[in-house]
């Protein structure tokens, strides 16, 4: 604030000039919440944390023992290319939602103030809930293979001897946790500066993979293109055709969390045009990289896939690395995929820590009074980072139930998000007549892409609740839909719970314009999205 003093005569006037707001500033203020985090990402590094997250090199690692059972290279090949087309088109619609509300709470936000008063409060607090647990569970599913791929590692080192226990795996996997936190918690400076690296690693890892594989792979790995490109390998007991369809997993569990730069939008500059470019680059590029990475394999990969997948390095691209290219290089490169993975996890844990905030901000979690504050030193939240970082450590205590339990996690973040989107891009178009688009807009073609990207994510959520085989026995089960109807059921039945729950209290998003305080008992309901 500057003070000028003007002479008038004998009369001094002082002249007070108010601070001028950045439009980032007075955009969030319309949308009824005050500048609380210091904006330091630049566009580029907002597109590095979804790049990040997605990590196209380790999202593909992890993700391959879904691919290889169900078909084997012409799924690895064909079935993304097929999902690769839906999930810009998802990416299209939830980048024009973006554009003209970014907000950090994102998808519960949209939800109501695009929603009918009548059912706005409901669908935004079940659409708020399923997307802090799917971002959670991102964050577990992530760290979960960082540490299945350490072990992986470390059975390689040992000429594949070493066979880890649940236990040792929850260990590491808890240690990642812990460590993901610290990062998490520093400055966001230092979280927005470190994503450049992000961007330039993934990218080096993936231009060595597929220069180095195709040179080392031995003849008797090689595959000619007949097999790579047009050989259908059904491992499983489901007919070929519904094999084909499961092979989506892969894909789909790979790139997703589309609305990660939503969730960092108050921390971006520019952020009405940054945030639907990061979400829509971020997800084209990683999942052409994806495709690419598949074709590459697929050549080098031999014809043994129950080889592959019976290996106790129970990782399939490290047991393809160490076939082409020995003990040594295997685990030099392998070890860049841990590296990868690790950052990706602090990606998606930052990613999450903003939605609890957000979310506890309007004081839908429980605990909000304590969940909703900012260091004021890091100007970061450091207590939702650590809060999810202990649900997600409760969450991979299903690992202890079987490998089919733990796998849930994985879906779950896929399955429950996608219900989270769905409902937002529904209500614009079902209740949202008055929607404003941002700078981002796709005019005429918002409806038939809002269509097709609901249609296929309904599809999708149907294909996450069927088991890897036909009549599994009990510990081969997916629980994926046990778990996503214990989350509707716990929200829903949180929010209608006598005197306490939700339908009581909770008003959806609240401004805090002007300080939280100032809102006492009425508190003030946000504006539209476009105002």
């Amino acid at each position: 604030m500057k003070n000028q003093k003007e002479e008038s005569g004998c009369i001094e006037v002082d002249v007070v000039e108010k601070p001028v707001k950045s439009d980032d500033d007075a955009l969030l203020e319309s949308l009824g919440y005050k500048q609380e985090f210091k904006r330091e990402f630049t566009p580029l590094e907002l597109f590095g944390v979804l790049f990040s997250v997605l990590g196209p090199v380790p999202s593909f690692a992890s993700v391959l023992v879904y691919a290889i059972p169900n078909g084997g290279p012409v799924t690895m090949v064909w079935g993304w290319a097929v999902c690769a087309f839906f999930l810009v088109i998802i990416s299209l619609a939830m980048a024009e939602l973006g554009s003209a509300a970014p907000t950090s709470g994102g998808l519960y936000y949209w939800t109501y103030s695009l929603s009918s008063p009548r059912w706005r409060c409901l669908l935004c607090w079940i659409v708020g809930y399923f997307n802090s647990l799917s971002l959670i569970g991102s964050v577990a599913s992530v760290d979960w293979g960082c540490a299945v791929q350490i072990m992986a590692a470390i059975s390689i080192g040992s000429d594949e001897t070493f066979i880890p226990t649940n236990s040792q795996t929850y260990g590491v996997y808890v240690a990642i946790l812990v460590l993901s936190g610290i990062l998490c918690s520093t400055a966001t400076k230092y979280i927005a500066r470190v994503q450049s690296l992000y961007i330039a690693l993934n990218i080096l890892c993936f231009i060595a993979i597929i220069v180095a594989l195709p040179a080392a792979t031995p003849a008797a790995y090689k595959t000619p293109a007949r097999f790579a490109l047009g050989s259908f390998q059904n491992l499983t007991n489901w007919s070929g055709g519904f094999a084909f369809v499961l092979s989506f997993i892969a894909p789909l569990w790979a790139v997703g969390a589309f609305d990660s730069p939503v969730h960092i939008s108050e921390e971006a500059a520019n952020a009405a045009t940054a945030v639907p470019w990061a979400i829509v680059m971020g997800t084209a590029v990683p999942t052409v990289l994806g495709w690419a990475l598949n074709v590459v394999v697929a050549f080098c990969m031999g014809t043994d896939l129950e080889g592959i997948l019976a290996s106790p390095v129970g990782q399939p691209l490290a047991v393809i690395f160490y076939n082409s290219l020995g003990k040594n290089g295997a685990l030099a490169l392998w070890s860049v995929v841990i590296i990868l993975q690790f950052m990706m996890g602090t990606s998606i844990m930052t990613v999450a820590s903003r939605q609890s905030f957000a979310f506890s901000r309007d004081g839908a979690l429980p605990f909000s009074s304590s969940l909703y504050r900012i260091h004021p030193r890091t100007q970061t939240p450091v207590t939702c980072v650590w809060f999810v970082a202990f649900i997600a450590a409760l969450l991979c205590l299903l690992s202890f139930a079987g490998s089919e339990a733990v796998g849930a996690i994985f879906t779950l973040n896929a399955a429950a998000s996608y219900v989270a989107y769905v409902i937002p891009i529904s209500a614009r178009f079902a209740w949202g007549r008055d929607f404003k688009p941002g700078p981002f807009s796709l005019g005429r073609w918002g409806f038939p892409v809002a269509v097709t990207a609901v249609a296929w994510m309904v599809f999708s959520i149907v294909v996450f609740m069927f088991p890897g085989n036909r009549g599994p026995e009990p510990d081969a089960m997916n629980y994926t839909c046990v778990v996503l109807g214990a989350l509707l059921l716990g929200s829903v039945g949180y929010y209608y719970f006598p005197r306490y729950g939700g339908v009581y209290w909770f008003k959806g998003p609240v401004a805090n314009v002007g300080g939280r305080e100032e809102a006492g008992e009425g508190k003030e309901e946000v504006g539209k999205i476009g105002l």
